[in-house]
Protein backbone atom coordinates (compact mmCIF):
# COMPACT_ATOMS: atom_id res chain seq x y z
CA UNK A 1 0.00 0.00 0.00
CA UNK A 2 1.17 3.57 -0.89
CA UNK A 3 0.89 6.20 0.64
CA UNK A 4 -2.15 7.93 -0.97
CA UNK A 5 -3.60 4.52 -0.82
CA UNK A 6 -3.47 4.62 3.07
CA UNK A 7 -4.23 8.22 3.70
CA UNK A 8 -7.94 7.36 1.91
CA UNK A 9 -8.48 4.65 3.62
CA UNK A 10 -8.10 6.32 7.16
CA UNK A 11 -9.68 9.23 6.18
CA UNK A 12 -12.53 6.85 5.09
CA UNK A 13 -12.54 4.76 7.97
CA UNK A 14 -12.80 7.43 10.13
CA UNK A 15 -15.17 9.18 8.33
CA UNK A 16 -12.72 12.47 8.23
CA UNK A 17 -12.36 15.00 5.63
CA UNK A 18 -8.97 16.26 6.14
CA UNK A 19 -8.45 15.23 9.54
CA UNK A 20 -10.80 18.28 10.34
CA UNK A 21 -14.06 18.07 12.17
CA UNK A 22 -15.61 17.44 15.52
CA UNK A 23 -15.49 13.80 15.88
CA UNK A 24 -13.17 11.00 14.63
CA UNK A 25 -15.98 8.29 15.72
CA UNK A 26 -15.95 5.52 17.90
CA UNK A 27 -13.12 5.40 20.23
CA UNK A 28 -11.06 2.12 20.52
CA UNK A 29 -9.86 0.40 23.33
CA UNK A 30 -6.14 0.98 23.52
CA UNK A 31 -4.08 -1.66 25.37
CA UNK A 32 -2.36 1.04 28.39
CA UNK A 33 -5.51 2.78 29.46
CA UNK A 34 -5.11 2.37 33.61
CA UNK A 35 -5.92 5.86 34.44
CA UNK A 36 -7.66 6.43 31.66
CA UNK A 37 -6.52 10.06 30.44
CA UNK A 38 -3.53 11.41 28.49
CA UNK A 39 -0.30 11.95 30.40
CA UNK A 40 1.73 14.97 29.38
CA UNK A 41 5.56 14.77 29.87
CA UNK A 42 8.66 16.97 28.93
CA UNK A 43 13.11 16.63 27.99
CA UNK A 44 13.95 17.49 31.09
CA UNK A 45 16.70 15.73 33.26
CA UNK A 46 17.86 18.07 36.00
CA UNK A 47 16.09 17.43 39.49
CA UNK A 48 15.17 21.43 39.32
CA UNK A 49 13.46 21.16 36.38
CA UNK A 50 11.71 17.88 37.06
CA UNK A 51 10.54 19.62 40.15
CA UNK A 52 9.14 22.43 38.50
CA UNK A 53 7.49 19.87 36.01
CA UNK A 54 5.97 18.08 38.85
CA UNK A 55 4.51 21.48 40.36
CA UNK A 56 2.95 22.48 36.90
CA UNK A 57 1.02 19.13 37.15
CA UNK A 58 2.99 17.16 34.49
CA UNK A 59 3.19 13.37 34.93
CA UNK A 60 6.53 12.12 33.56
CA UNK A 61 9.95 13.22 32.54
CA UNK A 62 11.73 12.00 29.23
CA UNK A 63 15.42 11.33 28.77
CA UNK A 64 18.38 9.90 26.66
CA UNK A 65 18.43 6.23 26.66
CA UNK A 66 22.12 6.60 26.61
CA UNK A 67 23.04 8.93 29.23
CA UNK A 68 19.94 6.86 31.23
CA UNK A 69 21.18 3.27 30.82
CA UNK A 70 24.80 3.85 29.22
CA UNK A 71 25.38 -0.12 28.17
CA UNK A 72 29.01 0.43 28.07
CA UNK A 73 28.91 1.34 32.21
CA UNK A 74 29.14 -1.47 34.66
CA UNK A 75 26.90 -2.39 37.09
CA UNK A 76 28.03 -0.77 40.09
CA UNK A 77 27.23 2.20 37.95
CA UNK A 78 23.79 1.01 37.16
CA UNK A 79 23.07 1.16 41.17
CA UNK A 80 24.12 4.34 41.35
CA UNK A 81 21.82 5.72 38.63
CA UNK A 82 19.34 4.14 39.37
CA UNK A 83 19.67 6.16 42.80
CA UNK A 84 20.04 9.13 41.09
CA UNK A 85 16.74 8.46 38.23
CA UNK A 86 14.92 7.77 41.79
CA UNK A 87 15.92 10.94 43.44
CA UNK A 88 13.18 12.52 40.33
CA UNK A 89 9.98 13.83 42.19
CA UNK A 90 8.49 12.25 38.90
CA UNK A 91 8.53 8.47 37.11
CA UNK A 92 10.99 8.58 34.30
CA UNK A 93 8.70 6.69 31.22
CA UNK A 94 10.14 7.31 28.43
CA UNK A 95 13.81 7.53 26.84
CA UNK A 96 15.05 8.83 23.72
CA UNK A 97 17.85 8.43 21.53
CA UNK A 98 17.93 4.64 21.46
CA UNK A 99 20.73 3.45 19.29
CA UNK A 100 23.81 6.20 18.39
CA UNK A 101 25.15 6.45 14.66
CA UNK A 102 28.01 4.85 15.50
CA UNK A 103 25.89 1.73 14.56
CA UNK A 104 25.00 0.85 10.75
CA UNK A 105 21.59 -0.44 10.87
CA UNK A 106 21.03 0.02 7.15
CA UNK A 107 23.04 0.08 3.75
CA UNK A 108 25.66 -2.09 2.50
CA UNK A 109 27.62 -1.95 6.08
CA UNK A 110 25.13 -2.98 8.23
CA UNK A 111 26.05 -4.97 11.17
CA UNK A 112 23.29 -5.73 13.41
CA UNK A 113 25.26 -7.90 16.23
CA UNK A 114 26.44 -5.31 17.86
CA UNK A 115 23.60 -2.54 17.74
CA UNK A 116 21.49 -5.74 19.27
CA UNK A 117 23.81 -6.68 22.25
CA UNK A 118 23.94 -2.56 22.92
CA UNK A 119 19.61 -2.35 22.62
CA UNK A 120 19.13 -5.23 24.43
CA UNK A 121 21.29 -3.98 27.55
CA UNK A 122 19.58 -0.26 27.16
CA UNK A 123 15.93 -1.90 27.14
CA UNK A 124 16.56 -4.55 30.40
CA UNK A 125 17.78 -1.74 32.33
CA UNK A 126 14.70 0.34 31.29
CA UNK A 127 12.68 -2.46 32.32
CA UNK A 128 14.11 -2.98 35.55
CA UNK A 129 13.00 0.25 36.53
CA UNK A 130 9.44 0.66 34.65
CA UNK A 131 10.30 2.96 32.19
CA UNK A 132 7.46 2.55 29.52
CA UNK A 133 8.83 3.02 26.11
CA UNK A 134 11.90 3.38 24.07
CA UNK A 135 11.65 5.78 21.33
CA UNK A 136 13.39 4.57 18.03
CA UNK A 137 13.97 7.16 16.05
CA UNK A 138 18.05 7.34 15.75
CA UNK A 139 18.18 8.91 12.02
CA UNK A 140 22.12 8.78 12.29
CA UNK A 141 21.89 4.99 12.56
CA UNK A 142 19.07 3.92 10.51
CA UNK A 143 19.40 6.26 7.72
CA UNK A 144 20.42 4.41 4.52
CA UNK A 145 23.59 5.72 3.36
CA UNK A 146 24.16 6.78 -0.28
CA UNK A 147 24.56 10.13 -2.79
CA UNK A 148 20.60 11.37 -3.92
CA UNK A 149 22.38 13.41 -6.91
CA UNK A 150 25.12 10.87 -7.82
CA UNK A 151 25.09 7.24 -9.52
CA UNK A 152 25.37 5.67 -5.71
CA UNK A 153 21.62 6.06 -4.89
CA UNK A 154 20.61 4.52 -1.42
CA UNK A 155 18.81 1.70 -1.83
CA UNK A 156 15.24 2.66 0.56
CA UNK A 157 13.41 -0.49 0.47
CA UNK A 158 16.26 -2.51 1.20
CA UNK A 159 17.24 -0.39 4.06
CA UNK A 160 13.63 -0.15 5.37
CA UNK A 161 13.88 -4.06 5.56
CA UNK A 162 17.24 -4.24 6.93
CA UNK A 163 15.23 -1.31 9.95
CA UNK A 164 12.57 -3.93 10.18
CA UNK A 165 14.94 -7.18 10.45
CA UNK A 166 16.51 -5.43 13.60
CA UNK A 167 13.35 -4.88 14.83
CA UNK A 168 12.43 -8.15 14.39
CA UNK A 169 15.49 -9.73 15.77
CA UNK A 170 15.41 -7.11 19.33
CA UNK A 171 12.18 -7.80 19.94
CA UNK A 172 13.01 -11.54 20.02
CA UNK A 173 15.63 -11.29 22.25
CA UNK A 174 13.62 -9.23 24.85
CA UNK A 175 10.22 -10.93 24.35
CA UNK A 176 10.63 -11.35 28.22
CA UNK A 177 10.12 -7.95 29.52
CA UNK A 178 7.81 -6.88 31.55
CA UNK A 179 7.46 -3.19 30.57
CA UNK A 180 9.07 -1.36 28.38
CA UNK A 181 8.69 -1.16 24.49
CA UNK A 182 10.53 0.04 21.41
CA UNK A 183 8.00 2.86 19.56
CA UNK A 184 9.15 3.24 16.30
CA UNK A 185 9.40 6.94 14.98
CA UNK A 186 8.43 8.20 11.76
CA UNK A 187 11.18 11.18 11.33
CA UNK A 188 9.82 13.94 8.89
CA UNK A 189 11.43 13.64 5.02
CA UNK A 190 14.33 16.37 5.48
CA UNK A 191 15.58 14.29 8.54
CA UNK A 192 15.55 9.87 7.43
CA UNK A 193 15.16 8.99 4.23
CA UNK A 194 13.28 5.87 5.45
CA UNK A 195 10.08 5.75 7.62
CA UNK A 196 9.20 9.17 7.09
CA UNK A 197 5.28 8.60 8.05
CA UNK A 198 2.99 6.74 10.56
CA UNK A 199 1.45 3.91 8.19
CA UNK A 200 5.17 2.95 7.30
CA UNK A 201 6.09 2.34 11.00
CA UNK A 202 2.96 0.55 11.44
CA UNK A 203 3.59 -1.76 8.73
CA UNK A 204 7.03 -2.78 10.19
CA UNK A 205 5.08 -3.43 14.21
CA UNK A 206 2.47 -5.40 12.19
CA UNK A 207 4.77 -7.33 10.47
CA UNK A 208 6.98 -7.69 13.92
CA UNK A 209 3.72 -8.67 15.74
CA UNK A 210 5.62 -8.20 19.32
CA UNK A 211 4.14 -6.00 22.23
CA UNK A 212 7.98 -5.22 22.47
CA UNK A 213 7.29 -3.48 19.13
CA UNK A 214 5.16 -0.34 18.99
CA UNK A 215 4.48 3.08 17.41
CA UNK A 216 5.68 6.32 17.88
CA UNK A 217 3.43 9.66 16.47
CA UNK A 218 5.51 12.66 16.72
CA UNK A 219 3.09 15.36 15.86
CA UNK A 220 5.80 17.76 15.09
CA UNK A 221 6.86 15.46 12.06
CA UNK A 222 3.64 14.97 11.59
CA UNK A 223 2.88 18.82 10.85
CA UNK A 224 6.00 19.52 9.41
CA UNK A 225 5.94 16.55 7.06
CA UNK A 226 1.97 16.38 5.83
CA UNK A 227 1.04 13.18 7.69
CA UNK A 228 -2.67 13.58 8.89
CA UNK A 229 -4.47 13.19 11.81
CA UNK A 230 -6.31 10.06 10.73
CA UNK A 231 -2.59 8.26 10.77
CA UNK A 232 -3.27 8.18 14.97
CA UNK A 233 -6.41 6.89 14.18
CA UNK A 234 -4.95 3.92 11.84
CA UNK A 235 -2.92 3.61 14.70
CA UNK A 236 -5.18 2.89 17.52
CA UNK A 237 -4.16 0.48 20.14
CA UNK A 238 -0.51 0.05 18.94
CA UNK A 239 0.13 3.63 19.60
CA UNK A 240 2.66 3.57 22.66
CA UNK A 241 4.18 7.46 22.86
CA UNK A 242 3.73 10.75 21.49
CA UNK A 243 6.09 13.46 21.01
CA UNK A 244 5.07 17.03 20.34
CA UNK A 245 6.85 20.19 19.49
CA UNK A 246 5.01 23.72 18.15
CA UNK A 247 4.95 23.56 14.24
CA UNK A 248 7.60 25.14 12.60
CA UNK A 249 9.75 26.65 15.27
CA UNK A 250 10.15 22.99 17.05
CA UNK A 251 9.81 25.31 20.58
CA UNK A 252 7.00 24.10 23.03
CA UNK A 253 3.14 24.24 22.38
CA UNK A 254 1.92 27.26 22.53
CA UNK A 255 5.48 29.05 21.47
CA UNK A 256 3.05 30.67 18.95
CA UNK A 257 -0.72 30.87 19.86
CA UNK A 258 -1.65 31.78 16.26
CA UNK A 259 -0.08 27.89 15.37
CA UNK A 260 -1.74 26.17 18.11
CA UNK A 261 -4.96 24.94 15.89
CA UNK A 262 -2.70 23.24 13.94
CA UNK A 263 -2.40 21.12 16.96
CA UNK A 264 -5.99 20.40 17.53
CA UNK A 265 -6.76 17.50 14.90
CA UNK A 266 -4.43 15.56 16.38
CA UNK A 267 -5.77 15.87 20.10
CA UNK A 268 -8.85 14.68 18.76
CA UNK A 269 -7.27 11.80 16.99
CA UNK A 270 -5.42 10.81 20.41
CA UNK A 271 -8.94 11.30 22.10
CA UNK A 272 -11.24 9.34 19.53
CA UNK A 273 -8.65 6.22 20.52
CA UNK A 274 -9.24 6.55 23.72
CA UNK A 275 -5.42 6.69 23.96
CA UNK A 276 -4.29 6.80 27.89
CA UNK A 277 -0.42 6.92 26.99
CA UNK A 278 2.51 9.49 27.09
CA UNK A 279 2.65 13.05 25.02
CA UNK A 280 6.06 14.17 25.95
CA UNK A 281 7.33 17.72 24.97
CA UNK A 282 10.17 17.21 23.03
CA UNK A 283 11.46 20.65 21.89
CA UNK A 284 13.04 23.90 22.34
CA UNK A 285 12.28 25.93 25.58
CA UNK A 286 13.62 29.62 24.70
CA UNK A 287 15.95 30.88 27.70
CA UNK A 288 16.76 28.66 30.38
CA UNK A 289 15.91 30.95 33.44
CA UNK A 290 12.37 30.92 31.06
CA UNK A 291 11.70 27.51 31.79
CA UNK A 292 9.13 27.51 34.31
CA UNK A 293 6.65 30.17 32.25
CA UNK A 294 7.35 27.90 29.57
CA UNK A 295 6.59 24.84 30.63
CA UNK A 296 3.17 26.13 32.17
CA UNK A 297 2.42 27.96 28.63
CA UNK A 298 3.41 24.23 27.26
CA UNK A 299 0.99 21.89 30.06
CA UNK A 300 -1.83 24.66 29.57
CA UNK A 301 -1.80 24.44 25.69
CA UNK A 302 -1.34 20.72 25.42
CA UNK A 303 -4.22 20.47 27.98
CA UNK A 304 -6.65 23.15 26.39
CA UNK A 305 -6.73 21.03 23.39
CA UNK A 306 -8.85 18.09 25.46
Amino acid sequence: MNRREFLAGAVASAGLAGCIGPSFGRKSEVSEGTCGRILFGACRSSVGDVTIMRDLGYDFWEWSAGAAFDPAKDDEWWKRQKDEIAKRPLPLRSCNGFIPGKFRLTGPDANHAPALDYAEKVLRRADEIGVKTIVFGSGGARNVPGDFTGKDRPDLEKGTRQYADFCRELARRVADLKTTAVVIEPLRPNESNIINYVFQGLAICREVDSPRIRQLADIFHMMMGGDPASAIVEAGPLLGHCHIADYETRQFPGHNPRETCRLSPYFKALEAIGYAGGVSCECGWGDEKDFAKNAKTAIETMKGLL
